[in-house]
């Protein structure tokens, strides 16, 4: 029998610089095998299909087809992990090694390793590679070889480190090499097909690596130089808008990274700024990796035992973008709407939850997890500790966001407001950072009424910022 190697996909949706894939084929050629190309569908992730599962699948659905584009197959499998890995092994008794792109900070890390000693037990070999970041964390670290725990140095050194070259794959010889075989799992894809897309049923604009390369290209090409600049402005096509690529591997962010310094002198603080983006992912991910807690605990022990607010009536108030501050608000329904939000709203409204509102930051971590487009565990858990005072380099407890402060600053004129908040469409400039201001008669003019149409603040700024102060210091009044 013929030599078998697979290429297990996860969240590397690409043939370029897909690292698994290239060095999958490259054991197949050298040693007179075939290659084939599986992605385990893991139950616990089609329970309950959000925005953040409909892309996803959706991309994993673009994929397969463009596999079968190119004369290949991309075997879904369906089950539990073992119940999935027998499968795969029962129809491909002459497996000799699986190739894949590693995880090894959240769960994705807990699933290699359970794969890993199956596969070995089973005497089948492994090889795992970095194909989801520029540099992984152990490759940055102290002299000593303790971890950073403040971004400034970690990004000193992490500019120091060599990035490889991207990877391609020769499409030919992927075809050559291809195994043809019959569906591993018929009744999982027929499952993938005829249950879990007819629940996926939002319309995206460009999904796949094609569309991918393209808003890169466009990205590098028009809004590199501008994005020190603009990255902060929400009404503004100002930041990348890469990240659901990047979550989905449609993208290799070592890919970005040449682009971006191929453009460096030329773009300037622009692509400095953007290389910076690029860091906090990995030093979040490093984050991760060394406190693999972090999801659930503070990483700061200071803070373990602050008593967060659990009003789930102002968690739905926030949820819904129905807090009565605009860009709060706005920034919500983006989200809820979209699949994504604005980097500096994902700081102001997680702010809002946690200084305002006083809610345990662990529900808006989970809530983002559930909507977001673009989730990725180790980021997502890094930036909501930060906003939330209680994480590694996060912001001093006492600077507080301030909501009205926010919207003035990076919303001035309230375009963006208005483009997610339909009731504040007519609201004067003047007021539409503070709408509760207007007069009766400004009110009835604008068609917004306050209390009917749109809400009063729910809370009081100045009020809840000095809650949140205290709550810090531990004397918060019962």
């Amino acid at each position: 029998m013929t030599n078998t190697f697979a290429v297990w996909f996860r969240t590397d949706f690409r043939f370029y610089d897909q690292p698994a894939l290239f060095y999958g084929l490259k054991a197949a050629k050298e040693l007179d095998g075939k290659l084939m190309l599986i992605y385990h569908l893991d139950p616990g992730f089609t329970d309950h299909i959000d925005l953040h599962h409909d892309y996803f699948f959706q991309t994993l659905h673009h994929f397969y087809k463009q596999c079968e584009k190119r004369g290949l197959h991309l075997h879904i499998i369906y089950g539990e992990l073992e119940e999935a890995l027998n499968k795969l092994v029962h129809a491909q008794p002459n497996l000799k090694g699986v190739f894949y792109n590693r995880d090894i900070a959240g769960e994705g890390k807990k699933r290699d390793d359970v794969a890993t000693r199956w596969f070995h037990n089973k005497g089948i070999d492994t090889y795992d590679f970095n194909g989801t970041h520029i540099h992984e964390p152990k490759d940055v670290l102290k002299k000593d070889g303790s971890y950073y725990k403040v971004f400034t140095p970690y990004f000193r050194t992490w500019s120091t480190k060599h990035v490889p070259l991207p990877l391609s794959s020769n499409f030919h010889e992927l075809k050559l090499y291809h195994l043809e075989s019959d569906p591993i799992d018929r009744e999982g894809e027929h499952f993938f097909f005829h249950h879990i897309l007819t629940k996926s049923t939002f319309t995206w604009e460009g999904i796949g690596e094609e569309s991918a390369q393209e808003r890169h290209k466009q990205f590098v090409e028009e809004r590199l130089i501008t994005y020190r600049d603009d990255r902060d402005t929400p009404y503004k096509d100002g930041s990348s808008r890469l990240s659901p690529y990047i979550k989905t591997g449609n993208l290799s962010v070592r890919s970005i990274y040449h682009t971006v310094m191929n453009r460096l002198d030329e773009a300037g603080a622009g692509a400095e700024s953007f290389l910076k983006e690029l860091a906090w992912r990995d030093f979040y991910y490093m984050i991760h990796y060394f406190q693999p807690e972090a999801k659930d605990v503070e990483l700061n022990e200071k803070y373990r035992t602050i008593p967060w607010n659990r009003n789930l009536d102002f968690f739905s108030l926030w949820k819904e973008g129905k807090t009565g501050f605009p860009l709060v608000d706005a920034g919500m329904r983006q989200l809820n709407q979209t699949g994504w939000m604005h980097n500096r709203l994902r700081m102001v409204t997680a702010s809002f939850l946690t200084k305002d509102y006083l809610i345990d930051w662990r529900l808006g971590e989970r809530y983002f997890q559930e909507k977001l487009i673009d989730y990725d565990a180790s980021s997502n858990i890094g930036g909501w500790q930060w906003a939330a005072s209680v994480g590694t380099d996060a912001v001093p407890y006492f600077r507080v966001f301030h909501p009205v402060k926010q919207s003035v600053r990076f919303d001035p004129n309230g375009r963006f407001i208005k483009a997610f908040v339909p009731e504040l469409k007519h609201v004067p400039e003047k007021y539409i950072h503070e709408p509760h201001k207007m007069t009766e008669d400004f009110q009835k003019e604008a068609g917004c009424m306050i209390g009917v149409d749109y809400p009063a603040p729910t809370v009081d700024h100045r009020i809840q910022r000095k809650r949140a102060i205290q709550l810090f210091k531990g004397d918060e009044e019962n």
